[in-house]
């Protein structure tokens, strides 16, 4: 098919081509686009000369399907596509989605749990020689032991599960370029053990140069305080500057190394990656059955940086793209924006300009290129570093280049904005634009809590931070005459969050005058501090011990309460209540959240008023507080 990398065997040959070089299974559908890690891999290969075939999403009960191509010259790359297969396929309540958005047409079903685990396999039994390398978030996110919260215990790395030789972790394009090249240049794949971002297998370890022994995979099944330890070593082996190499023991089994990260993209690099000749469709195979939905919603999104120092504790990016800040130049935006007004579907709008974090476009410090991030601190929690780079400028005349190019109706921002980040900038020349010109009556920001005691160990700023931030924000919609809203993201179940810090949550909910439509309940995701800490009960890096809310029942009445105007919720809001001690949230008063129940008939309140309890309270406290 014209314009996109083969994915039969005839359209190889119809290339010229005898076999592949590399044959990239994925499971995902096929979209070419740099959204999709495997379109990035696959086109970055081809740009240095390689013979890349695509085996999208096949089925894992037949050998044939990833025979389609026979054996590449050089191996197999294997992924389980955008996101990991557990979070795709589960919700947080581990029951099963109805739609996967990265198959046609929405269907789910189409791949295997672990699909990394699962293809390797398959290959293995038919080609039992062919080098097999691993990549993608689900590998990444799995290259050592590591929780598994499905399956509610640790699970091993996904090299040993998989027979596949290595890893290629993090984002991958220096890595699989160094792998290439020595495959091409004849090396055994059980030689490389050098390459940085790379995760390897061996029997002995005395070729390791200065490695760090982690707590061995026996270890780490005995108590939960090993795997913490363990976190804690590899959060602080994250950078490329400092990290060292890490080493799991497997008894008999060997060992798995991992080898510190590969350094972080240069602007030309990130140019050049985002440039090359991607068709930006889903591959037509799909169109009787609607395209690829995930296509939709980035399709005319341009990526502007990637990496992130915002260091949220239910975040992986410290562990996949790593806190350098890496970012494109505006020449290279400026070209992807142009390329979208010549789409016919264009209407006008891009959807989107940033990364993990929008607002970030330069490393967080200057020594960070040299030296790389601090260890032992972070650049924004619990306050911003003094050290910190507060710049917005450069991210303002981006956006007005690109709202100036003929044929863009508006830039919208979508992806996150670090709210503190642009707090602890002294010029409000960004918040101004970005209520001017870059939403559309709703500005969409994740406070996530706000309790100072479950935000710190969400690695959030406090909550007077954000509470500063609406006030600055209500003065940029003066300053540009505009009325809109913040619509806030927060999250429910997080460790640290003990019922009586999530009635505080409902609380704010109630005040705020609207109930969230949508509520996220923490999610045990691989390789996440938070992650941690819910397996553990211990913060990995202070080592203190934090209460986690675990039971189904008990993050349903977290859930619920945060949604305490549906009548579906009820019961479980009056068991939150009580539970918390919070009865004085029950009854007709106007700062109730809910009535009691029927039962209750005989001790009906006179008036619409309730009768304030006896005995202070948390809230009674406050009123005093505000009326003095």
């Amino acid at each position: 098919m014209q314009g996109f990398l083969p994915v039969t065997k005839q359209e190889m040959k119809e290339r010229g081509w005898e076999e592949a070089d590399f044959v990239y299974v994925t499971g995902d559908a096929y979209v070419d686009h740099p959204s999709f890690g495997a379109a990035i891999i696959s086109r970055l290969l081809e740009s240095r000369g390689y013979r890349v075939g695509i085996i999208p999403q096949p089925d894992w009960r037949k050998k044939e399907s990833i025979q389609v191509f026979g054996k590449p010259r050089l191996g197999f790359l294997v992924t389980a596509g955008n996101m990991d297969s557990m979070v795709n396929h589960y919700t947080v309540s581990k029951k099963h989605r109805s739609r996967d958005a990265y198959s046609p047409g929405g269907k789910m079903g189409l791949r295997p749990d672990l699909p990394v685990i699962v293809y390797s396999n398959l290959i293995r039994q038919v080609y039992k020689d062919s080098p097999i390398i691993l990549g993608g978030i689900e590998a990444s996110l799995r290259r050592l032991g590591h929780y598994d919260y499905w399956n509610d215990r640790i699970r091993r790395s996904v090299l040993m599960d998989s027979g596949a030789d290595l890893i290629s972790y993090g984002m991958g394009e220096h890595s699989v370029l160094e792998i290439a090249e020595a495959l091409s240049n004849d090396i055994p794949v059980k030689e490389l053990t050098y390459i940085p971002g790379t995760v390897y297998r061996c029997k002995e370890i005395n070729r390791v140069y200065d490695p760090i022994l982690l707590p061995s995979f026996e270890d780490l099944e005995k108590e939960k305080k090993n795997y913490a330890e363990s976190f804690a070593v590899q959060y602080k082996n994250t950078d490329p500057f400092t990290a060292k190499p890490l080493v799991e023991d497997y008894g008999n089994k060997g060992y798995v190394v991992q080898n510190p990260p590969a350094m972080p993209l240069t602007q030309e690099e990130m140019d050049e990656v985002y440039e090359l000749p991607y068709t930006g469709r889903s591959h037509p195979m799909y169109d009787e059955e609607g395209g690829v939905p995930a296509l939709e919603e980035v399709k005319f999104s341009i990526t502007s940086n990637r990496g992130c120092f915002g260091g949220c504790s239910f975040c992986a990016l410290t562990f996949h793209q790593g806190r350098i800040l890496q970012s494109r130049s505006h020449e290279s935006i400026i070209k992807e924006g142009k390329k979208m007004t010549k789409d016919p579907s264009f209407k006008g709008y891009i959807h989107d300009v940033g990364g993990p974090t929008a607002n970030f476009r330069q490393p967080s410090c200057k020594k960070q290129l040299t030296k790389g991030v601090c260890t032992d601190r972070q650049c924004l929690f619990p306050s911003p570093c003094k050290n910190l780079n507060v710049d917005h400028r450069d991210y303002v005349e981006l956006l007005r280049r690109l709202r100036g190019i003929p044929g863009i109706k508006k830039v919208f921002i979508r992806s996150g904005v670090r709210f503190d980040y642009v707090l602890a900038d002294p010029d409000p020349t960004f918040l101004n634009e970005l209520a001017e010109y870059h939403i559309s009556g709703q500005l969409r920001v994740a406070p996530e809590h706000v309790s100072d005691k479950v935000l710190k160990v969400m690695g959030k700023p406090p909550h007077h931070v954000y509470e500063k931030f609406l006030k600055a924000y209500e003065q940029a919609n003066i300053h540009t005459g505009k009325k809109q809203f913040v619509v806030p993201y927060f999250m429910s179940s997080h460790p640290g969050c003990t019922m009586r810090e999530a009635v505080k949550l409902a609380e704010y909910v109630r005040d705020m005058g609207f109930t969230p439509e949508q509520v996220q309940d923490f999610y045990p995701t691989p390789s996440t501090l938070s992650t941690c800490i819910y397996y553990t009960g211990i913060h990995p890096l202070t080592k203190e011990k934090v209460y986690v809310p675990k039971s189904p029942h008990e993050k349903a009445i977290q859930r619920a309460l945060m949604q305490y105007k549906n009548p579906a919720n009820r019961s479980l809001v009056l068991e939150g209540l009580r539970l918390a001690g919070r009865e004085d949230l029950i009854g007709y008063g106007s700062k109730c959240l809910v009535r009691p129940d029927k039962s209750q008939g005989n001790q009906k309140l006179s008036g619409r008023k309730q009768t304030a309890p006896k005995k202070k309270t948390i809230r009674n406290i406050h009123k005093k507080k505000k009326t003095k």
